[in-house]
């Protein structure tokens, strides 16, 4: 008897495998990703992978998109509803935070992938520029709407130092120079964009 799926789970199934696969990428990088592996946390057989995707460069592509879907969901969350000034802080906060430091299975893609990136194909390469275009497109909506007439330059700096401060707080073994590390660019960060007052 042929077994019987429901429409979405070929989608569903596909979302588990880039979950997975996103994991991996951040914890051991991408060039040591093992298909076997991410299908077995998965709870999928190896056999099932070519009917999602067609090569592990393909997967891990993909994977890159995904991992960027997740960073636009985090944005939206930390700043919806919000005012600009309020928001920007409030993301400000989040991503220089040891709860964003310590997560690295769950962070920020642009900190994890980034000094990977030259060894990558283009199609991930490609990926991943199109996430880090369109999350700097949002940061700059953002400060221009909190009064900021060089938002575009203003973005591209606080993107920069943002990814800076948490890859550099990552690789501090005591805790103490670490937090250090994230204290010190959350405050230079908001008196550059003149929120004030803000910890």
């Amino acid at each position: 008897m042929t077994m019987r799926y429901e429409p979405d789970h070929k989608q569903h199934t596909r979302e588990l495998v880039l979950a997975e696969a996103a994991k991996a990428i951040r914890s051991q990088g991408p060039d040591r990703v093992a298909v076997a592996g991410v299908m077995k946390r998965a709870g999928l057989t190896h056999g099932g992978f070519y009917s999602h995707f067609a090569s592990k460069d393909a997967m891990l592509a993909a994977t890159i998109e995904y991992m960027f879907d997740g960073s636009r969901d985090r944005w939206v969350h930390k700043t919806l509803d919000r005012p600009p000034a309020q928001a920007l802080g409030t993301y400000i906060d989040w991503y220089l935070s040891a709860a964003h430091r310590d997560s690295k299975e769950h962070g920020c893609p642009i900190a994890a992938l980034a000094a990977d990136l030259p060894r990558l194909s283009s199609p991930c390469r490609a990926a991943f520029a199109s996430g880090t275009r369109k999350l700097m497109a949002k940061l700059t909506e953002l400060i221009a709407a909190a009064g900021h007439d060089d938002a575009p330059e203003l973005a591209r700096s606080v993107l920069a130092e943002l990814v800076g401060a948490l890859s550099l707080a990552r690789v501090d073994p005591d805790h103490r120079r670490s937090d250090a590390v994230l204290a010190t660019s959350r405050r230079a960060i908001k008196a550059r964009l003149g929120l004030g007052g803000r910890s």
